[in-house]
């Protein structure tokens, strides 16, 4: 835990407008006090750069808070959940992730935080992972890796992604980035959200159409938000509807599929897989899901790429600068 400044932020100030009853921020009247952030690391803190009238404080929220007052408190990327316990006790004006999803936040952030997650940060990241995973699987690239670890020259004929039909099951930020980078590829794009409505592109279709939309798709991505009610969604009776041969991509959360459904459906080599999230997490050394050459898995790794710490810097200086003009914050959630 490293303080950059020994001087902690006073709040004596008037407020030009209240924050109890909405999302938004007060804006400090007098320019002398400065906003206090903490930030997990120094990697972060280094992406951000100084800003006037801001002073950092470094905590990974292992250890007790260094001061019990904090405007924004940015908690690290990984393993932040259980970590938010660490808020009880602390004044914030704002509890800011670094991930787009917050299952479970709700159920250990302390009353009286705002919580905002990550949105614009990890979507093109995940979705390029996303289309690598379809093109990987579409085109048998990890057999061609493991008979070129053999020394083998083997030749085969693939499917393609061009003419197919990707049903993308979950349409926030996510879901349309994928949507962007897969119309290029000359496929036919079927979009599914908690419910039906309309955009400029057409009909996005309801949940409760899945029974229908399953059996005409050739991929699946499934993108929605671990809730109760998506918990277990791609189950034994989900699968069962998929037409044979069907690639299922998961880049949601693990608990969304059931573990064991998976490994029927791929153990018979009737559906392949694409996971980039696995229930359990990590998956144990020697887990049945690794030996499946239907099933190709990468580790949780969505949005691990250079592109997150420079968009996670900008969105912390976002909420700064709304913070310092009294302005309503972005990417809001949760409010306990």
């Amino acid at each position: 835990m490293e303080k950059e400044s020994s001087l902690a932020p006073s709040r004596v100030c008037a407020s030009s407008k209240p924050a109890a009853s909405s999302f938004g921020f007060a804006r400090l009247d007098c320019m002398t006090t400065p906003l206090l952030v903490s930030v997990p690391g120094r990697t972060l803190r280094e992406a951000i750069g100084d800003i006037v009238g801001v002073e950092f404080v470094q905590w990974d929220m292992s250890g007790p808070p260094p001061v019990s007052t904090i405007d924004i408190v940015i908690p690290p990327y990984m393993g932040a959940t259980e970590k938010l316990g660490a808020l009880a006790g602390v004044t914030t004006r704002l509890v800011q992730s670094q991930s787009i999803g917050y299952d479970g936040v709700e159920e250990v952030l302390p009353l009286g935080n705002v919580f905002a997650n990550a949105a614009t940060v990890h979507e093109t990241s995940t979705a390029e992972l996303t289309l690598a995973l379809i093109l990987a699987s579409q085109r048998g690239i990890p057999d061609f890796v493991r008979a070129a670890g053999e020394g083998r020259w083997a030749p085969a004929r693939h499917a393609s992604l061009a003419d197919r039909t990707v049903l993308l099951l979950g349409y926030g930020g996510v879901g349309k980035a994928i949507e962007e980078r897969l119309l290029p590829f000359e496929v036919n794009v079927v979009r599914v959200a908690t419910a039906a409505r309309s955009d400029e592109r057409g009909h996005i279709h309801g949940v409760d159409e899945l029974p229908e939309l399953l059996p005409e798709a050739d991929i699946v991505v499934v993108g929605v938000p671990l809730t109760d009610g998506t918990t277990g969604l791609v189950d034994d009776a989900f699968l069962s509807v998929m037409r044979d041969g069907a690639l299922l991509v998961n880049i949601a959360r693990g608990p969304v599929a059931d573990t064991d459904a998976i490994l029927r459906h791929a153990g018979s080599g009737r559906l392949r897989f694409a996971l980039d999230v696995t229930d359990p997490e990590p998956l144990p050394d020697g887990h049945p899901l690794f030996a499946l050459p239907t099933v190709l898995i990468s580790p949780h790794v969505g949005g691990a790429t250079t592109a997150m710490m420079p968009r996670m810097a900008r969105l912390a200086r976002e909420q700064i600068e709304r913070m310092q003009r009294g302005d309503d914050p972005v990417n809001v959630v949760l409010r306990t």
